[in-house]
This record gives C-alpha cells, structure tokens and sequence, in this order.
C-alpha cells in the first residue's frame, strides 16, 4: 500500500509528521472513499473499485488509527471533526484540488463535515448509513459492547479486525470507537442534538444519501429529520438493505448504480 506524509493531524496531536496509507485504483477525477468506525476491510468497496476504476482515480485512505495507518491511544468525542482535518491535510499533501467524496457510516459523518468546511473542494457527496443524531438511544446497547466486549461482535467480524488492524491493537480499536460513540450522547444538549451543530442545512455540495432501509443504526425519525435539514439532497433507500448496502449482496448493485447515476448526472450534466 502507498503512503502520504501530513504534517499533522488532530487525532495524533503528539506527533508531528503522520503517515497515512491508502488504497489506490484506476484514473482520472478522484473519488475518495471514507470508511466507517470498523475499518475498510470489514465493508470493503471492492466491488465498486472494479465498476469505477475505468472512469475514476479510487483511492481509499486508513485514517489514523487504522490499518497500517498509525495506531491511537484514545479516540476524542469530536473525533469526526479530527478526522475531517486529517482527511483535508491528505487532499492538500496528494494535490487533489476537487473531489467526490463516499463516505460510509462514520466516514459520511466525516464527509458531510468536509462539505461543509470547504465545498469548493468537492463535486460531490456520496453519504451512505449516514449519523445526524448525537444521542442514538436504539444503538445505546451496540455501543456498549464495543466499549466493553468487542468479541462479543463475532468471531467473522473479530478475525476480519484483527486482521486488518492487528490481533494484538483491534480490540483497543473498538473500544476507543465505542466509548467516544457514548460520549458524543451523554454530551448532547438535547435529544435531537445533531452532530452538525445545526448547520447540516448549509451543505451546497450536489449530495446522494444511500440508505438501507433496515439499518439498525437509524433512529426511527432520523432520515425524515435528514430530508427536512437538507430537502435539496437526493435520497435512495435500498429496501431491505442494512447499515451497509455498497458491501451487501442484496444491495451492492444497487447502491452502485444510484452512485453512478448520481455522479453521471453531477459530473456530466
């Protein structure tokens, strides 16, 4: 896997040249992937690597504190936030000067925060299984034991991580994901308190949100309050589909061409 050098990153504050490794495919625009709480290879985009790469550059970084990216000892409560500053600082050090963004899970709240910080960067959003409530009370119990039991996750998703990660660093991993999961909740002001500090609304970026109508991880008003914040955005709801429809079997060929649809339409008007 090829490297970047950043200067700096919030996630790692005490160090001052961080190395980012990165997965790289095909030519020409760049569509960055970021991948959720877990990891890239738990929900590998492999399958849309192989229907973009003629027409697109993929590259899909391991943002600090997974993959062979450098390790972390403790994810902040505004580690999204973080993160969208080391994703930005790894546009800047590649000279990507204007991307489309697909980001996944956690990784479509770091895309959404990119939108916002400077949407002349992008093309575009591609948002799938997107977070915008703080305090998500139906994943209350799956958060719980991330940050106490990761093995409790299964022994498929526990091999994957570990593998990915490393055996002796993935439960550390999780742990850290999970408990700042539960901060970001208990330091809600109010139920509905958005990860957006209200200004989800202000996102001018052409936006696709990917949605699986089963995603455990939604609250039951959640996608309803997304389209009254954002009624300019498209939404595709895969029926059927979980928190994670680009790796799904059922759902793969879908999310796929609603993405490419999407991308031809923004792209090639």
């Amino acid at each position: 896997m090829p490297v970047i050098s950043i200067d700096h990153s919030p996630l790692v504050p005490q160090q001052r040249e961080v190395e980012i490794f990165y997965r790289q495919s095909g030519q020409g625009r760049a569509i960055i992937h970021l991948h959720g709480g877990w990891g890239y290879a738990v929900y590998p985009f492999d399958r849309q690597i192989e229907a973009f790469q003629n027409d697109y550059r993929i590259i899909i970084p391991d943002r600090s504190g997974y993959g062979r990216s450098m390790r972390m000892n403790r994810f902040p409560a505004d580690f999204h936030l973080c993160a969208s500053q080391e994703m930005m600082r790894v546009l800047d050090a590649m000279e990507i000067e204007r991307a489309v963004l697909w980001g996944h899970s956690d990784g479509a709240v770091i895309a959404a925060m990119m939108g916002l910080h400077a949407p002349d960067r992008f093309a575009a959003l591609i948002l799938e299984a997107f977070h915008l409530y703080r305090d998500k009370p139906g994943s209350r119990q799956f958060f719980e034991t991330m940050a106490e039991n990761p093995d409790a996750l299964g022994e498929r998703v526990c091999k994957i991580l570990a593998e990915d990660h490393g055996e002796d660093y993935w439960r550390e991993l999780i742990l850290m994901n999970g408990r700042a999961w539960l901060s970001i909740a208990e330091e809600s002001r109010h139920p509905k308190d958005d990860l957006y500090d209200g200004r989800l609304g202000e996102l001018s970026v052409p936006t696709l949100f990917i949605h699986g109508s089963r995603d455990p991880r939604t609250e039951p008003d959640e996608l309803e309050a997304i389209r009254q914040r954002l009624p300019q955005a498209q939404m595709h709801i895969i029926e059927g589909g979980g928190h994670t429809p680009h790796a799904e079997n059922a759902s793969f060929a879908e999310a796929t061409r609603a993405a490419d649809e999407f991308l031809r339409k923004v792209l090639h008007p």
